[in-house]
């Protein structure tokens, strides 16, 4: 399933894959991760210079193995993911969110967040340039869903996404997002 979801070509204003991600995260959010617990400190990287998509999603990459959460191989996993099937990694405009299959080079779920110094282009129609890359990591198809369901819905919100495009520290990256995990806990509501 979710799986399926990640090769969705979604545009921003109509957004499938937010809905898809969003309603099979309903019945297991119990269970699951967090968004906060997936995407660790040490996996966070702003602003980084990136000649062109390979370096943009090795970025991801390193971040992904800065934190323990996956081996470099992974990172060459990504990559030819993207060699063999082209750029629907570009969820959205400015936002791609590399990955591959689940595989032993995942050690444990987990997310990178890098933004970039300077947009690049992927090739895909409609979403380039991007200035964001989030790296998906998981060692299976669910133990990911309810945080990455709670990504998209930050990132659909365009104020929420504002602010975490506009970190100054990976701190202020996950400052967003627990207060939006704590506000969701509260009841207070998400928009």
């Amino acid at each position: 399933m979710v799986e399926r979801d990640l090769h969705v070509d979604a545009r921003a204003d109509d957004a499938p894959w937010i809905r898809e991600v969003t309603s099979t995260s309903a019945s297991t959010e119990q269970a699951r991760p967090r968004l906060s617990a997936l995407l660790p400190i040490a996996a966070i990287r702003l602003r980084i210079p990136a000649m062109d998509w390979r370096a943009a999603v090795r970025a991801s990459g390193e971040a992904l193995v800065a934190a323990g959460i996956t081996t470099p191989a992974y990172t060459d996993q990504m990559i030819a993911t993207v060699e063999q099937l082209g750029p629907y990694i570009v969820i959205a405009p400015g936002i791609a969110l590399a990955h591959a299959r689940p595989s032993e080079a995942v050690l444990r779920p987990g997310l990178s967040w890098v933004t970039l110094a300077q947009p690049v282009r992927f090739g895909h129609k409609d979403n380039d340039p991007v200035t964001l890359i989030v790296g998906l990591a998981a060692p299976d198809s669910s133990s990911h869903v309810q945080g990455l369901a709670t990504l998209a819905e930050l990132l659909e919100d365009p104020t929420r996404r504002a602010a975490l495009m506009a970190a100054n520290t990976p701190r202020d990256v996950l400052g967003v997002i627990t207060e939006y995990e704590r506000r969701d806990v509260r009841g207070v509501g998400r928009g």
